[in-house]
């Protein structure tokens, strides 16, 4: 069986993000072992508009749409959360500790 890299590894967790939900770059890094390597999920963030990956419910550990620019169109990543019923206010979530979704506390460990 061939080993995931990191960028695959983040794409399988951002993938189990439920709908109107969000996580922080941070808490998959850690979910995954690397708990210093948020920026590095961030990248891959950027790199996954062609593959089925719901990016927009990645944000920053405060709740700011950091990642926006990487979208088409200047708002399509609030549009999409505002879609699935999650308010959002100059670039950031309202209600962020309400929307997050912890993927150590709701996936287990990570083999």
């Amino acid at each position: 069986m061939e080993e995931k890299n990191f960028f695959d590894k983040v794409y399988e967790v951002a993938q189990k993000i439920p709908y109107g939900r969000v996580t922080s770059y941070g808490a998959i890094a850690k979910y995954l072992g690397a708990a210093r390597s948020a920026r590095m999920v961030g990248w891959a963030m950027n790199n996954s508009l062609a593959k089925d990956v719901p990016a927009h419910r990645v944000v920053n550990r405060v709740g700011l749409l950091t990642g926006k620019q990487h979208f088409d169109g200047t708002n399509l990543m609030q549009q999409l959360l505002e879609n699935e019923g999650i308010e959002v206010i100059d670039n950031q979530i309202v209600d962020f500790e309400k929307h997050f979704w912890d993927p150590g506390k709701e996936l287990g460990p990570y083999y």
